[in-house]
């Protein structure tokens, strides 16, 4: 694509104002972004897009870090890179299903038969309504496509470079596919496996969690001082927070080498209240210094526990159900009349409510000393939940991750050694995670609106399912939905029947899909060869709380599918800080939506303050960063306007051009080649080393881009922007406009302006894409978004070696000049009888070389130069 440039088209006034509309249409019309598959794979850069869930508002921490992805992308298009960039909505999982439940007022109640006919309330009663499976994912699905237009439009208003003819989402019929052909492949290696096991559980999703989606919370709770009964009547001591499990005790542990139990090991002891003999063991993990150095183990209390009862292979002794209530027959060995007296009084209890009644009972039989020590310790919860986590014996799906295969583990930490990291330090939390897992990844989840488990199970003479034989569907038949179709040889009436079948009745976890984004976004299973040219990926873009989730997930699944990394870099981003330094989020409560930001301050000025934090570092929200990024903008507006007022000129030429040359000449690039195109050749001193430091710009800038450091590239060139504006601009000014008369100092004057308006434009691009783009259509055809990125060595060229140090010297004595008017409080007009420079014979022999332009910039009659050695100075008079 060439783009060539044309006569200038400024407006008398121009705004920022509407940018936004009228780009974001355009861009689209004209498919600026459009990814063209015909590119090889090393002519290509592929981003695995973070997928976003769209249920709800976006909030300005979305705007932060999906700004530095584009802000990528758009870099890596201008340095010639056709990119492959789309947008992807995660749709399936517990947020979607939380928000169709408030919306419609609706509850998913699997029983109940499809009603075609349902339509939910127009108002959410106070009751919600059940409605069958299918019903509730036709409005899971209704009302996030909603969502997802909203969010679409603001999108385009950031101005994200996606191209919106490839979208994604990890809930329609290729991505439930891809998910389950993937499934498929991990059950037919072996990788993923069936066990009935203790689960950590969320008694109000009433689903399974696994490790990763853990956080601690702490919460208030209360030592108990119990008693247990020995063979001789001796009261044993234990401590506990959660007396209510007694029932569910199966032995005691204290440290193999405290001298206070070793006569205990052994041997058994009899539980408080119910009578229950439990043993009472030696282990490594029991604390000597915590409580009363002996601990009771119930199945199950915390992970512990499960550590516990599995190296001890102890009883089970399960009293908690799914719904986080005691269940209603008591446990074994639960026998005497007592003993069942007492437990039907926790029976269909809540935990909390149990654990009041018990310590009643305790109190009353005199095996509990003294009153409950208050204490606060850390409570596993579901990271989106509200209640402790409980935990289950369930049947569950595993994925093989390392966490039980120290093999497979050392092969996912030297994953993380190839991976390129930015920032750098980033790698340490996910080693962190990946030394530290304790167990396999836990798919499974007892949900409704997700990718089904694609397995059915035969059932035997008895009706019982055989869950060792599952049965797989064809490829070919992906996707499927146990739940609603018979697998191949059954037919729909055998479902449930002794001798049919029974469909697993799961879904997988969201994250056991969102770990497939490259393989749903490159269309793996339907688009070998768009796959070819995509894959492995070029860049993970994500923020650094989901390393040990999505990251560690995706790198997972590559590495036993296609024995490779997912991505060559991974780019993560920090959170965005409330005024209190504390991490914005919906759950908090303290987040910003972006709407009227964008409408006040301006799309780019966001995108500024969004792209001024370092790679992966926490920022703080900042409107006043905002109010500076406008600034940038509206001066971006000025100068153009300025610069290009002086109308077109010849092409621009390296030094030793043919000067007979014309524009389609080797000494006249076009702006589509990083050229610079602007008018007559460069020859004063004072414009080449303008040229020559903005050479040093680009190069920085595109060293820290190469790198992923957007803020640094950012930073670098704002820093010469302003240097230009405020120094170059004023220095030149009269020549440019042809006060001094002669036509080569005034076609170099303005050729240099315009060569520095073409590489600013440019650098500014990935950043501030709306006022880049309008000031680029006022002299050029075609988008700067496929223009070529800047190029050093030219502009190198153009400074044929002239020493950028003399804008340095004209500044600095400019700056003197300005100085002594100001405090004079005299205009910026009034004219300079005399000034005396006073320098070294070099910074005298550079001042030479730029004097002219210095004395008609200050309006400066006479000027003295005195040879010192030491710094510049100058003696203004007035």
């Amino acid at each position: 694509m060439t783009f060539t440039h044309r006569r200038t088209g400024a407006p008398n006034k121009p705004v920022l104002d509407g940018l936004e509309e009228k780009w974001s249409g355009r861009w689209d019309e004209l498919g600026v972004f459009v990814f063209d598959r015909s590119k090889t794979r090393d002519e290509v850069f592929s981003i695995d897009t973070p997928p976003l869930t769209a249920s709800g508002s976006l909030h300005i921490g979305h705007v932060f870090s999906y700004t530095h992805t584009d802000t990528v992308a758009r870099f890596q298009r201008m340095r010639g890179k056709e990119v492959f960039y789309p947008m992807g909505w995660d749709d399936n999982g517990l947020p979607s299903e939380r928000r169709v439940q408030n919306y419609y007022g609706v509850r998913c109640d699997p029983s109940l038969p499809y009603d075609a006919d349902f339509t939910p309330p127009e108002k959410p009663g106070k009751q919600q309504i059940p409605v069958s499976r299918r019903n509730f994912v036709e409005l899971c699905d209704r009302l996030t496509a909603e969502d997802e237009k909203a969010y679409e439009q603001a999108w385009r208003r950031l101005g994200l470079s996606v191209d919106w003819s490839r979208p994604y989402r990890t809930i329609d019929a290729e991505a439930r596919a891809t998910s389950q052909l993937a499934f498929l492949r991990n059950l037919e290696r072996g990788e993923a496996y069936l066990a009935e096991a203790p689960t950590l559980w969320d008694v109000t999703f009433r689903t399974a969690v696994a490790q990763a989606e853990l956080e601690d919370r702490e919460r208030p709770a209360a030592y108990h001082r119990l008693a247990f009964h020995g063979a001789d009547g001796e009261r044993i001591m234990i401590e506990t927070t959660r007396p209510e499990l007694l029932p569910a005790c199966v032995a005691l542990v204290a440290h193999p080498d405290d001298e206070r139990y070793k006569g205990l090991f052994g041997t058994t002891v009899r539980t408080p209240l119910f009578g229950v003999e439990v043993p009472v063991h030696a282990h490594r993990l029991a604390m000597p210094d915590k409580g009363s150095g002996i601990a009771m183990v119930c199945t199950f209390g915390d992970t512990t526990d499960v550590t516990w009862w599995r190296e001890l292979r102890l009883a089970t002794r399960p009293v908690i159900g799914w719904d986080g209530r005691f269940v209603a027959e008591p446990p074994a060995g639960v026998e005497s009349p007592g003993a069942r007296e007492a437990y039907a009084q926790l029976a269909g209890a809540t935990a909390h409510t149990a654990r009041e009644r018990i310590v009643a009972l305790l109190r009353d039989s005199g095996e509990m000393e003294g009153e409950p020590r208050p204490v606060t310790h850390a409570v596993k919860f579901f990271e989106k939940g509200d209640k402790p986590l409980e935990i289950v014996t369930t049947r569950q799906w595993y994925l093989r991750n390392g966490g039980r295969d120290d093999d497979l583990r050392d092969q996912l930490l030297r994953r993380g050694k190839e991976l390129e990291w930015h920032p750098p330090h980033m790698r340490t939390r996910y080693e962190n995670w990946v030394s530290g897992l304790n167990g396999d990844w836990l798919i499974s989840r007892q949900r409704f609106f997700g990718v089904p488990i694609p397995v059915w199970y035969p059932l035997d003479a008895d009706g019982q399912p055989d869950h060792d034989r599952p049965i797989a569907p064809d490829a070919v038949a992906l996707p499927v939905d146990p739940s609603a179709e018979a697998p191949a040889g059954y037919r729909e009436e055998q479902r449930g029947e002794p001798g049919g079948f029974i469909g697993d009745p799961d879904v997988m976890d969201t994250w056991a899909t969102s770990s497939l984004t490259p393989q749903i976004a490159g269309r793996w299973m339907a688009d070998p060869d768009l796959f070819g040219r995509v894959f492995p990926m070029d860049v993970r873009p994500q923020a650094h709380e989901i390393i040990r989730t999505w990251l560690f997930s995706t790198v997972v699944r590559a590495h036993t599918e296609h024995g490779t990394l997912p991505w060559r870099h991974a780019t993560i981003s920090g959170w965005i800080l409330d005024p209190d330094r504390k991490k914005m989020s919906k759950s908090k409560g303290n987040v910003v939506t972006p709407a009227d930001l964008l409408a006040q301050y301006g799309s780019d000025a966001v995108r500024y303050w969004a792209a001024s934090a370092r790679p992966g570092t926490d920022t703080a929200f900042d409107i006043g960063q905002m109010k500076i990024g406008r600034r940038l903008a509206m001066k971006i507006l000025n100068v153009g306007k300025f610069v290009l007022g002086f109308g077109d000129a010849e092409p621009e030429r390296e030094p030793g051009a043919d000067p007979d040359a014309g524009p389609e000449s080797d000494a006249g690039p076009e702006p589509d080649d990083g050229g610079h195109s602007a008018g007559a050749a460069v020859t004063k001193p004072l414009d080449r080393a303008m040229l020559a430091g903005l050479a040093g710009a680009v190069a920085e800038a595109t060293a820290a881009f190469e790198e992923f450091d957007y803020a640094r590239a950012l930073e670098r060139t704002e820093q010469y922007f302003w240097r230009f504006c405020d120094d170059y601009v004023e220095l030149v000014k009269a020549r440019a406009y042809g006060d001094e008369g002669a036509a080569a100092g005034t076609e170099s004057a303005r050729a240099a302006l315009r060569t520095a308006l073409d590489t600013f434009l440019r650098l500014f691009a990935p950043v501030l894409p709306f006022v880049t783009e309008e000031v680029w259509s006022w002299w050029a055809e075609g988008s700067v978004h496929r223009a070529a990125w800047p190029d050093a060595d030219r502009l190198r060229g153009l400074a044929d070696g002239v020493d950028e140090s003399l804008l340095d010297t004209a500044s600095d004595v400019i700056a003197s000049i300005r100085k002594a008017k100001s405090e004079a409080q005299v205009s910026m007009r009034t004219e300079v009888t005399k000034a005396v420079v006073t320098a070294s014979r070099s910074d005298l022999d550079r001042f030479a070389r730029v004097a002219r332009d210095v004395r008609a910039a200050g309006r400066i009659g006479a000027v003295e130069l005195w040879e010192e050695n030491g710094p510049l100075a100058v003696r203004v008079i007035l």
